[in-house]
């Protein structure tokens, strides 16, 4: 059930837009967004674009991110 407050919410980023931080810093080109005011969130995805972050694009992120940290540990020990 939704609140009334979130609904506003959502009604307010849809008049005046949305108004993104970076949440998550995956990769050196891959973030995740998530609106200061209703909350929803996005990742930029291979291409560059923006979409909405899905159980799936987090999943890959997870990934990446797990993948980018073992490649630099590697790099500074070699």
């Amino acid at each position: 059930m939704k609140t009334s407050k979130s609904t506003f919410r959502k009604a307010l980023c849809s008049v005046i837009g949305c108004r993104y931080e970076v949440s998550k810093k995956v990769t050196s080109h891959i973030t995740e967004y998530r609106c200061k005011t209703c909350k929803c969130e996005l990742t930029t995805t291979e291409t560059g674009h923006l979409d909405i972050l899905t159980p799936e694009w987090k999943e890959i992120n997870k990934t990446l991110a797990y993948l980018y940290e073992k490649r630099r540990a590697l790099q500074t020990v070699a």
